[in-house]
């Protein structure tokens, strides 16, 4: 027969409710009668019922995650990072993919599967600011990306601008004169696209460098193929160029493997910096520098904000804007004084 919470609160010498508020890690617990009951708990290998408890509280115990494509490393590791802080605070990640399409983020903000689920951390692309009414929605919500700027709800987001800019000084500082940007949209102001080639103009302009529209290249969407194509492309043409700045690492290792293809060398007759630090950037070849946007804290800080606004309605005061730290990290594609080595 399955263990009860009558069995427990017997085997700790205590009462149901004692057992209960163990369980729903209530805090006025004496330390060791809360030791007492979880080793009651793991003696007899009982099973809280949550189905039950979530009946008795009104939630799911499930969050969800909108994401615009798996495919890219970026997001995949950032639903990874996701599932982990949630799972170590009790609940289920329910994770969706929307293509970046307009359509359907504005779907999935209003689909019945909505209520399979606490609230929602919502990575938009395709929406646009006139699509700003459409975050009112009357479940916990929070943020990622840049696409919507609204007071009126949660968002967590890098800081694209300053990152971007910190990236073309390193490439700088290391007398790369001649930068190519691979991943621009064209017509892009708002989402990450276009920060992260305003953050590059920036850089220049305060270095005193014109910015050269034949160095900068689009990619939509931002994956290997249109990096190594954008690179083809600028070599093709007799564009010169002395470094390379990837608007994702998909896009930089494309861009290596185009690189590589053309006899040219990494770092030293092009450097290259991407964005991102996935993963797999440390184990390329070269292993790729690349921006660090905080993807940890991202994830921690989304799914904190969250479940303050589940658990905690009435203490998660206003709609806030969390902005994460980013660092460069330095791998062999592009570091210091690497210009010209091995000749």
């Amino acid at each position: 027969m399955a263990v009860t919470l009558h069995d427990v609160a017997r085997r700790a010498g205590v009462s149901i409710k004692t057992v209960s508020n163990v369980i729903n890690d209530y805090p006025h617990i004496r330390p060791a009668t809360r030791t007492r009951v979880e080793e009651a708990i793991a003696e007899l290998g009982y099973t809280p019922n949550l189905t039950a408890r979530n009946l008795r509280s009104g939630r799911t115990g499930a969050i969800a995650l909108a994401v615009p494509d798996l495919a890219l490393n970026y997001f995949a590791e950032l639903a990874a990072a996701v599932i982990a802080e949630a799972e170590s605070a009790g609940f289920a990640v329910l994770v969706e993919q929307t293509g970046g399409e307009r359509e359907r983020e504005l779907e999935l903000l209003q689909s019945p599967r909505r209520k399979l689920t606490d609230g929602l951390i919502f990575s938009a692309r395709g929406m646009g600011q006139e699509d700003a009414s459409r975050l009112d929605v009357p479940y916990p919500l929070v943020l990622l990306g840049e696409r919507i700027f609204d007071e009126n709800v949660d968002h967590v987001t890098m800081r694209n601008v300053e990152a971007a800019q910190a990236a073309t000084r390193y490439l700088l500082g290391s007398a790369r004169r001649r930068i190519a940007v691979v991943g621009a949209h064209r017509g892009e102001v708002v989402g990450s696209a276009g920060l992260r080639l305003r953050g590059y103009r920036e850089a220049l302009e305060e270095a005193g460098i014109p910015s050269d529209p034949d160095l900068i290249t689009y990619a939509d969407p931002w994956h290997r193929f249109n990096g190594a194509a954008s690179v083809r492309t600028l070599i093709e043409t007799g564009v010169a160029f002395d470094a390379v700045f990837a608007f994702n690492d998909a896009l930089a290792f494309g861009a290596m493997r185009a690189l590589d293809e053309a006899g040219l060398r990494v770092p030293q007759d092009v450097a290259v910096i991407g964005f991102d630090d996935v993963d797999e950037a440390e184990y390329s070849i070269p292993s790729l520098t690349s921006v660090d946007p905080g993807r940890a804290w991202i994830a921690r800080s989304a799914v904190g904000r969250l479940l303050e606004r589940i658990t905690a309605p009435e203490a998660a005061g206003p709609p806030r804007l969390l902005l994460a730290d980013f660092r460069i990290v330095e791998r062999e594609s592009a570091t210091a004084g690497a210009r010209g080595s091995g000749a």
